[in-house]
């Protein structure tokens, strides 16, 4: 037998050792078509691509493989993990034939779905009833998806997955609220609903494009419907609809007011077109225009053009008008260039603009009570080494109620700065030479009074008036025994001017006729001050244990002399003298009506006097940590006059009397101002005008003037109180703000204010009857709950017993957004305005409810 093994064995090494060499032998070459031949008929082995690009990794409380079927299923805590995907559910299944994974939320017994499927894909969070994923296509079917996007959140009944950048969605709800973002609350407090989206993401921002949409809040429809919208979800500026405010104006009709688009463009500039729409005709278009370049300059552009048709065609009361507005504002940042800056505030209307507002903002913000608008463009250059400063300005005024302009074009000043006239011999300054200061500057104008439809016509540069003026102001003071000030001054005026005045009396058509002169024509004129002044105190003490501890009394009087000569003189030639139609020689000067004023008439010698004063008083108070609190009884008040030596008649002036003082911690505001006149007025039977005598001590009452500012406030009259120490049960969810006590009665901060304007003039003159203006207006806002407020202000003329402007504003807070309602139940425009405003920025751009855009200081640019 071991024979028979052996020689087993010899056979098998004989066999290997025979192969070994058979298959170190080079095998003959064939024919080169023969070996192709051979090539082409092997069977080539394809290896099958994987059907899954990644490792699939999967875990659940209960696993079970199907092998015929090649599935998977897994059941309870289930999750599947494959590349940047994952999937929580409470049941997955994986069919490997198909390709697909399928994951269901957990259900409650009547099967509902109590539990969603949480699918986390490329740091966003889904939120579905059911998911399907084939990991071949790489499309997904989702059923009641909730999407989170920035600040808002997606539910759509069906949602497919067509790639990573490219979702479709039906019957799906868009909302910002946060509480129903959060968790907070079950239902959205405003949603917006459209029939189908297409959410579009790319690597930078995410957007929505849907067809039409409609808003619904508490889950009740409006009619807020747009045909499509395009939602962006980007911190940077983007394109968006203009929602308007709706309303009705009584001459007008129905409106929406501010409809439009805003379109960014580049880097610094962003646009707005607004519409005004009124259903009786009338239309307004706005362009606004901002611009911005970071660290050099900031300005805007608006314009209001529009038609304002009221009444009816055919009847009376019909009339059309055209109105418009320019508005141009421009800023330099002051680092950018130091020594040359640039500045425009450029409001240009038409003549009744604010008569014809179809701006319904112009009304509110109460612009219609305009009776005059100024625009200013102004250039600046300084120097590095030069004293100088030189400013160029064109401006514009139009005044409302003449329907004259004013134009200034150009106007350019030059300044020198101030400058000691003597050095100081010890580097401190002493006496009245040391301490001499000069100020100087010229400033050449051309200015033209003119009507609106006059402007650049031959007939406005025929009034055009040049004038040049320079001013040297010098001026020095010094201390005298001690408690004294003493100041000289003294300035000197020089003039030149292209046009001067010859007026005379026209016999035949009865008028007296103004000629204008179109040659070169100057002034010179000078006056000086020497004035002395100081300060006195007094102080009045009590008894002790006395309620008012002390009265403080600080007195400033002062006391200066003031010479001028008579340029009316003949010597000068400044006057002439004309006949006028009584027949007496009437004086006037060549310079009236000029752009470089008139020098002053008679000699001016007067001896004038101010005493200022300032009273407050120390009383007793437990608040205060001191025992004692200072009261102020005037914090100002100041008596002034003056005597005039060269004067023929009535040396002395009318005395002024000015006092302000305030009362309640400073709450309450008063400012009075008196006028008196020594002089006695006589008045002839008959005549309502009087004539200033010489009798001197009389007094009588000229003018004068009280107003009371009151700012009133809850927190004046009481103290905030701290709910959350107070009670200990708050609300929840809407009702957060609300502290509920032990009999569940709600408390709420309930803050208000409310600002009080009292304003009473009379003047007389020399009338026999003065004339009087008293008025009372309210300004002020109430918060009736946490989430609804109350504002308006209106004024109550006592003379005339009626309400001027008044206005009434209502707001409701609704988390996600505000309602405003705007109203002005009476006067020339009656007019209410509702509107509806989303908070989220996110929407801001595109459901333009805030003006985010780069002139905003958290705006990114």
């Amino acid at each position: 037998m071991a024979k028979t093994v052996f020689k087993n064995i010899l056979q098998i090494l004989i066999i290997l050792i025979f192969n070994n060499f058979l298959a170190q032998k080079t095998p003959e070459k064939l024919p080169k078509n023969v070996v192709n031949d051979t090539i082409s008929k092997k069977d080539t082995i394809v290896v099958k691509k994987e059907s899954l690009d990644d490792i699939l990794r999967t875990k659940a409380e209960d696993q079970r493989r199907d092998i015929p079927k090649k599935m998977t299923f897994l059941n309870k805590n289930a999750q599947v993990i494959y590349q940047d995907m994952q999937i929580d559910a409470d049941y997955i299944s994986i069919d490997d034939n198909k390709n697909l994974i399928y994951a269901r939320g957990k259900q409650d017994s009547l099967g509902k779905i109590v539990e969603p499927v949480i699918t986390m894909q490329g740091g966003k969070k889904y939120e579905t009833n059911e998911f399907s994923y084939n990991t071949k296509t790489k499309q997904a079917i989702a059923y009641n998806a909730r999407t989170e996007e920035s600040e808002g959140v997606i539910i759509a009944q069906k949602t497919k997955k067509y790639n990573d950048s490219v979702f479709a969605m039906k019957r799906a709800d868009y909302t910002t609220d946060d509480y129903f973002i959060k968790k907070k609350d079950t239902a959205a407090d405003y949603f917006m609903r459209a029939s189908n989206i297409k959410l579009i993401k790319t690597k930078n921002k995410s957007q929505i494009v849907t067809g039409p949409i409609q808003m619904y809040i508490e889950r009740v429809p409006t009619p807020l419907i747009m045909p499509f919208a395009i939602l962006p979800f980007s911190d940077k500026r983007a394109a968006g609809i203009l929602i308007p405010s709706f309303g009705e104006r009584e001459d007008v009709g129905f409106f929406l007011n501010g409809i439009g688009y805003y379109q960014p463009i580049g880097e610094h500039f962003d646009l707005k077109v607004l519409a005004d729409v009124y259903t009786k005709g009338s239309w307004n278009l706005r362009p606004q225009m901002n611009y911005q370049k970071k660290y050099k300059y900031s300005g805007s552009f608006n314009a209001d053009i529009g038609t304002m048709v009221r009444g009816i065609k055919g009847l009376d009361d019909y009339n059309k008008n055209s109105t418009y507005r320019i508005n141009w504002t421009h800023s330099q940042d002051a680092k950018s260039n130091p020594f040359l800056t640039f500045s425009a505030s450029v409001d240009i209307v038409s003549t009744k603009f604010y008569n014809n507002p179809l701006n319904n903002n112009y009304i509110f913000n109460q612009n219609v009570l305009n009776t005059q608008q100024n625009s200013t463009v102004t250039l600046t250059k300084r120097f590095l080494k030069l004293p100088v400063t030189i400013t160029g300005t064109a401006s514009y005024s139009q005044n409302f109620a003449t329907g004259l302009a004013d134009l200034r074009l150009p106007q350019m000043n030059v300044a020198i700065n101030q400058f000691y006239l003597f050095k100081s011999k010890t580097g401190v300054r002493q006496g009245l030479l040391e301490n001499i200061t000069v100020n100087t500057g010229f400033n050449l104008t051309n200015f033209v009074n003119t009507q609106e439809n006059e402007l650049f016509t031959k007939a406005m540069w025929d009034k055009m008036q040049t004038g040049l003026k320079n001013n040297i102001a010098l001026a020095t003071n010094t201390t005298l025994a001690k408690y004294f000030t003493f100041s000289l001054s003294a300035n000197i005026d020089n003039a030149l001017t292209t046009k001067s005045l010859n007026r005379y009396y026209d016999p035949i058509k009865n008028v007296t006729v103004d000629e204008i002169n179109k040659n070169f024509a100057g002034y010179s004129t000078f006056s000086t001050t020497a004035s002395l002044q100081t300060t006195l105190y007094g102080m009045l003490k009590f008894k002790k244990g006395s309620s008012v501890e002390a009265i403080r009394h600080m007195m400033t009087p002062s006391i200066g002399f003031t010479y001028s000569p008579d340029f009316s003189s003949p010597n000068f030639g400044y006057y002439k003298n004309y006949y006028n139609a009584t027949g007496a020689i009437t004086p006037y000067s060549i310079f009236e009506k000029g752009i470089v004023g008139s020098p002053s008439s008679g000699m001016v010698g007067a001896l004038g006097f101010n005493v200022g004063n300032n009273i407050e008083m120390k009383v007793k108070s437990k608040k205060d940590s001191t025992g004692v609190k200072k009261l102020k009884i005037f914090e100002s008040l100041n008596l002034s006059g003056n005597y005039n030596f060269a004067a023929k008649d009535h040396p002395w002036s009318i005395f002024s009397i000015n006092g302000q003082s305030s009362f309640f911690n400073s709450k309450l505001t008063v400012n009075t101002s008196l006028t008196l006149d020594p002089y006695r007025i006589a008045f002839i039977p008959g005549q309502d005008t009087g004539i200033r005598t010489e009798e001197f001590g009389h007094f009588s009452v000229q003018g004068f003037n009280i107003q009371l500012s009151y700012p009133l406030s809850s927190e004046i009259f009481g103290e905030k109180t701290d709910y959350a120490k107070k009670y200990s049960s708050r609300g929840e969810v809407r009702n957060e703000n609300y502290y509920f006590d032990d009999d569940n009665y709600a408390h709420f901060d309930q803050a208000w204010t409310l600002n009080v304007n009292a304003n009473y003039a009379y003047s007389k003159g020399l009338n026999r009857f003065g004339s009087k203006i008293a008025s009372i207006g309210l300004d002020g806002s109430i918060k009736l709950t946490p989430y609804w407020n109350i504002n308006g202000s209106t004024h109550y003329d006592m003379v005339t017993k009626e309400l001027a402007y008044t206005r009434i504003g209502f707001s409701r807070d609704q988390r996600s957004f505000t309602i405003n309602f705007n109203w002005v139940p009476f006067g020339q425009y009656k007019v209410y305005d509702f509107f509806i405003g989303i908070k989220a920025n996110i929407l801001s751009d595109a459901l333009k409810y805030k003006d985010r855009s780069f002139t905003q200081p958290n705006a990114p640019f």
